[in-house]
């Protein structure tokens, strides 16, 4: 190494070449995502902000995916490695489909989550591309919504009611249990009530975390229901925005 750089070659530290490119080596995070049972299936909320350590890195970040037509993935952590993990299991279940001339089962569905994420616990353990999602489908054979969360090692478990991720979430889960005991259980509300309890807790969360945006920037919602997946209008959700506001 002395004899090249007393040539003049030198080979640069891993420090100075940072430096130099201003290379980001924080992992781009994204939060907060709500799903809660309604009386025709499962709705899903979630804010668009997307942080870079204490930074706000994009504030048009789609957190709520559709894995298939009766499947939805809501994703908080890693968006890189979320997104990778959503475009696997896309493949993975149109592969199924056409392979096996049937769509694969819900319970094969949520071993394939599982199994994404336990391929991703090494990166997860050094602090790199952990996520966590929240699993949403409508399942045919109960007639009902069905919502599903994970633990970082892929360990699955099912949600009477509802389920929330990402730091926002920490802030208001008592407050699920608070409607739930004190109005009525999300699974008897019509989903314009639903969405309307979901988008409030949202900017709870947002005035707790400076990691959520809330809704004063247009959040996603979508439901998945006997009807398959569907998009909130914005309308809907403009009409409740500035209801909401103004409390």
């Amino acid at each position: 190494m002395s004899l090249l750089e007393a040539q003049g070659i030198r080979f640069p530290t891993v420090d100075a070449d940072l430096r130099t490119h201003q290379v980001s080596l924080v992992d781009v995070h994204g939060t907060t995502v709500i799903a809660v049972k309604f009386d025709q299936g499962v709705l899903n909320v979630a804010d668009r902000r997307a942080t870079a350590g204490n930074a706000i890195f994009y504030e048009e970040a789609e957190k709520i995916l559709k894995l298939d037509d009766e499947t939805l993935i809501a994703i908080a952590g890693s968006y890189a490695a979320a997104s990778e993990a959503v475009r696997f299991l896309q493949h993975s279940f149109k592969y199924y489909a056409r392979s096996q001339l049937q769509e694969m089962s819900l319970e094969g569905k949520l071993h394939e989550v599982s199994r994404v994420l336990g391929r991703a616990l090494p990166g997860a353990l050094q602090g790199i591309g952990g996520f966590l999602p929240i699993v949403s489908a409508f399942d045919r054979e109960k007639r009902e919504g069905r919502i599903f969360f994970y633990d970082a090692m892929g360990a699955r478990f099912e949600s009477r009611e509802f389920g929330a991720a990402g730091s926002g979430a920490e802030r208001i889960r008592g407050a699920f249990e608070y409607i739930v005991r004190t109005k009525r259980p999300f699974r008897q509300m019509k989903l314009e009530e639903a969405l309307r309890e979901t988008l409030l807790l949202l900017e709870i969360a947002a005035s707790l975390d400076t990691a959520t945006s809330g809704i004063r920037r247009l959040p996603s919602a979508k439901t998945v229901t006997a009807d398959g997946v569907q998009e909130l209008s914005e309308d809907l959700l403009r009409a409740l925005q500035r209801e909401l506001l103004t409390l």
